[in-house]
């Protein structure tokens, strides 16, 4: 899981929630200090068992440029409430909700960015076309379902919490496989406290078909290769969860922008923050300005 390394919110950003016709998300929106937002907004989405404050460090850099900013908690995730319909928690379904909250932002089209399994769901957004979107970045995300070590902690998640998740068995999850590590691990009290409370927040319906939809995604490079939407590929150079030339291939299929953040793993956004940041303003920069006419000869 992500780890922010803070959780006080920087000047400019604020908890809000953003009502949808799919229900409430819960959001973390950032505002320039100064000035006004005269350029186009950015919709975050993190990865599984993650949340809005993964992305904690960005969210003033990114706003200074000029644009509100917007990271939320899937339904399900956190302090999202969960959905009717455990059903729902596919990756259509969930770029669906991704979808309506760029519709209730209401800034005109947005940048979108989705952070591991927040990539493959998305994709599902960019792909479906419900709801104009500006550019779309995948940061540390792969074309199909993930493996590796990954990949075995999401298939132990999903048999310890069973066919029929309760509050009980995410409570036993966390007691029996996570509170050690995360004890074990020098983290400071208060960002400890914050894993173990969002982890037992997430919805249990959630944890498991979020799981199981990441161990299942198929390769839909070509499907969103297919659309016109600007891309960016961004990760770090020691990412454990898709290997690097996976990424890459992935980039190249698409056409997209690639960057590789120095010194980082499976989350820039956290180790690098500002390296991140520079790379995702000057990308959604050079897509909100138009090239220029050629000089006449």
């Amino acid at each position: 899981m992500s780890t922010p390394r803070f959780l006080d919110l920087p000047p400019g950003v604020r908890r809000t929630d953003v009502a949808t016709p799919l229900g409430t998300v819960a959001a973390l929106t950032a505002l320039p200090a100064a000035g006004g937002c005269e350029l186009q907004p950015a919709l975050l989405v993190p990865g599984f068992t993650g949340s809005k404050e993964d992305f904690i460090g960005l969210l003033q850099t990114l706003a200074q440029a000029g644009r509100s900013v917007v990271a939320i908690d899937l339904p399900g995730q956190y302090e999202s409430p969960g959905l009717a319909d455990p059903a729902d928690y596919t990756r259509a379904g969930l770029g669906r909700a991704v979808a309506a909250v760029a519709a209730a932002l209401d800034h005109g089209p947005v940048h979108l960015l989705g952070h591991s399994f927040g990539g493959l769901v998305t994709r599902e957004t960019v792909i479906e076309a419900r709801v104009p979107v500006l550019s779309f970045t995948l940061m540390s995300s792969g074309p199909s379902a993930i493996g590796g070590a990954r990949a075995s902690d999401a298939r132990r998640l999903v048999a310890a919490l069973g066919r029929t998740p309760t509050r009980e068995h995410v409570h036993a999850l966390w007691a029996d496989h996570l509170d050690a590590p995360a004890r074990t691990s020098g983290l400071p009290d208060e960002i400890y406290a914050f894993l173990r409370a969002r982890m037992l927040a997430n919805h249990p319906d959630a944890l498991v078909r979020m799981a199981e939809e990441l161990l299942s995604a198929p390769d839909r490079t070509l499907d969103l290769a297919a659309t016109d939407v600007p891309k960016l590929v961004v990760y770090g150079e020691n990412d454990d969860a898709w290997p690097a030339e996976v990424q890459a291939t992935m980039a190249e299929h698409l056409g997209a922008q690639r960057v590789v953040i120095p010194g980082a793993a499976h989350s820039p956004n956290v180790e690098a923050p500002e390296t991140t940041a520079g790379a995702l303003t000057a990308f959604w920069n050079r897509v909100e300005t138009p090239p220029r006419p050629a000089a006449a000869s």
